[in-house]
């Protein structure tokens, strides 16, 4: 957690590989990044590491089907796998009326459920989030969050999230406080 400017972005893409470090070394599973060419970083990526942006980065011109199935297509799954595990998913995220739609004929709240399941769908061990709440009204966010702490119990998944905002920060959750996990 911290103010705007204060480092979250930097620090998941430190995390996430995007970005090197000018001191030190960023490890993920015993992996350093700076040894890894572009290619396999992306594919390190594609395989380990789920993105949500706070503008959800969905592709206009794809539906939220095509959107969610992406990943796996750059990964080399066949394109019916991509659509049934995009659809499960999309379906688990309360969007499997909303399969066919563009970006642009979603709510807010819709795209950045698009989004999640876009960063869930290659099954990763971790999600990086950077501020996935920030353009949502209230009711929006807590339904976002609630939904981010199911998907972590019923699927495992870790979420990496950073906030400016103390309401999100110190929500209580299924483990405690989650103002304890906050980085200054």
């Amino acid at each position: 957690m911290g103010v705007s400017g204060s480092g979250k972005t930097t620090l998941l893409n430190l995390l996430g590989g995007l970005d090197d470090p000018t001191h030190g070394t960023i490890s993920v599973c015993s992996k350093s990044w700076e040894t890894l060419n572009p290619s396999e970083r992306a594919n390190w990526r594609n395989q380990h590491i789920g993105f949500v942006y706070q503008f959800h980065h969905l592709l206009g011109e794809f539906s939220a089907l095509e959107n969610v199935a992406l990943p796996l297509l750059i990964g080399d799954c066949s394109v019916s796998e991509a659509e049934r595990r995009a659809t499960l998913l999309l379906e688990r995220v309360g969007l499997g009326a909303r399969l066919n739609h563009h970006p642009a004929e979603l709510s807010g709240g819709e795209r950045q459920r698009v989004a999640v399941a876009r960063a869930l769908v290659t099954e990763p061990s971790v999600v990086l989030m950077d501020e996935p709440t920030g353009n949502l009204d209230p009711h929006t966010a807590s339904e976002m969050l609630a939904l981010l702490i199911e998907l972590n119990q019923s699927l495992n998944i870790s979420f990496v999230l950073v906030t400016h905002d103390k309401n999100i920060a110190v929500t209580d959750g299924p483990h405690g406080d989650f103002s304890q996990w906050s980085i200054d």
